[in-house]
């Protein structure tokens, strides 16, 4: 069964101007259940979870001051939201949602959460809405309780994973491929362990030949045993964040090819939502629904 980490926290803890990135943890929901890929015996509910988890990711002392609402000003500043108690117990919920999603992911195939994707998150700071990586700290979780010796994180999101590839700089045991815009933030790029940077208005033949060339030999070379698929819809050419030119069916091919290659080569994989941000939230909803309708017809 397809299972799917979702808490009514990660919906909108903001003021009304920040809202609208947060819509579709809302929506989302609400249009699987609607379409009928989904039923609520396919949603569990995160909570939060142990501190030691995370402290494998991130320092004590950047932890310990989001917990006390006591980072300077400056280092706020570069989230981009309003920092509360409420923010951060949702960040630190995503997290175990993506910790108990990985638990699900080694049992069924494939899990998801329907929020995270949180990978400019460093392990001493915070930036572009990032306040602490959920990838990363399932990633330490899987190695730390031996359920993985080598992990793959896939990270297709339009921005580049600096956060994740400044934590695993150093980690064998971890991978990081990153696919970004090259234009696109963040402008100064930490050093994944491949990064393929593209194009403004890359099209939907170009990005895929070139992750077709590039995701199997990965496989092939690295030999994981679980893979993070970091899955951001904002490669759409209308996202106003972003700077690529995929369609709509470009991304669900992206996809497509992701989940069928995890399930090919029988390596679990998890899926963190990441980012979208066309204007018609009717866009980024159908982009992110694709995905779900594609891992129950290719899993289950």
């Amino acid at each position: 069964m397809l299972k799917i980490a979702y808490h009514n926290i990660y919906k909108h803890p903001l003021p009304e101007n920040h809202r609208f990135p947060m819509l579709k943890y809302e929506l989302l929901p609400q249009q699987l259940l609607h379409e009928g890929t989904c039923t609520s015996n396919h949603f569990f509910e995160p909570s939060i979870p142990k501190d030691e988890h995370i402290l494998r990711v991130h320092d004590s002392n950047y932890y310990s001051a989001l917990k006390n609402l006591s980072l300077d000003a400056r280092a706020a500043r570069k989230i981009g939201f309003p920092l509360s108690e409420a923010l951060v117990e949702r960040e630190v919920i995503i997290a175990d949602g993506t910790i108990k999603a990985s638990e699900y992911a080694l049992k069924y195939g494939i899990a998801m959460n329907i929020a995270g994707g949180t990978h400019h998150a460093f392990s001493n700071k915070g930036e572009a809405f990032c306040l602490l990586n959920d990838q990363a700290i399932g990633s330490r979780y899987l190695l730390k309780n031996g359920l993985a010796s080598k992990i793959l994180i896939v990270d297709l999101d339009v921005h580049q994973g600096n956060g994740t590839a400044e934590i695993f700089k150093n980690d064998t045991s971890v991978f990081t491929f990153s696919m970004h815009g090259k234009g696109n933030y963040p402008f100064k790029k930490e050093q994944s362990d491949l990064d393929i940077a593209l194009e403004n208005n890359t099209d939907d033949e170009t990005y895929l030949n070139i992750l077709k060339d590039t995701l199997p030999k990965l496989i092939e070379e690295q030999k994981p045993d679980f893979i993070y698929y970091l899955c951001g819809v904002d490669v759409l050419a209308s996202d106003k964040l972003g700077k690529l030119g995929m369609t709509l069916n470009g991304c669900k091919e992206r996809d497509h090819f992701v989940l069928q290659t995890c399930k090919n080569h029988q390596i679990p994989v998890m899926c963190s939502m990441g980012g979208g941000y066309s204007p018609d939230i009717k866009i980024i909803i159908e982009a992110h629904a694709n995905r779900f309708r594609l891992a129950q017809e290719i899993f289950f």
